[in-house]
């Protein structure tokens, strides 16, 4: 999984993304990583927000999220 071309696809798509990992939670044991996606192309639904405990099953869980969405979210070119 090539993070850097997920976000610049996603980007180029119209979706913004915001990734972040928590010390505060990482030390309780609980899922430090979370994925926001957000943007005018997730239409009415709003925004999508994935938790987990690694950085590739918290992307890949948003993108499953986000290929429910209408619209061509395969991202064939950047995974």
């Amino acid at each position: 999984m090539n993070i850097e071309r997920i976000m610049e696809a996603l980007g180029r798509a119209g979706v913004s993304v915001i990734l972040k990992v928590d010390d505060e939670r990482m030390a309780e044991g609980g899922d430090p990583w979370t994925v926001v996606l957000s943007g005018a192309a997730l239409g009415e639904r709003g925004f999508i927000r994935a938790e987990t405990t690694s950085l590739g099953e918290c992307i890949a869980l948003a993108l499953a999220q986000l290929r429910e969405r209408p619209g061509d979210w395969d991202l064939p070119e950047a995974i």
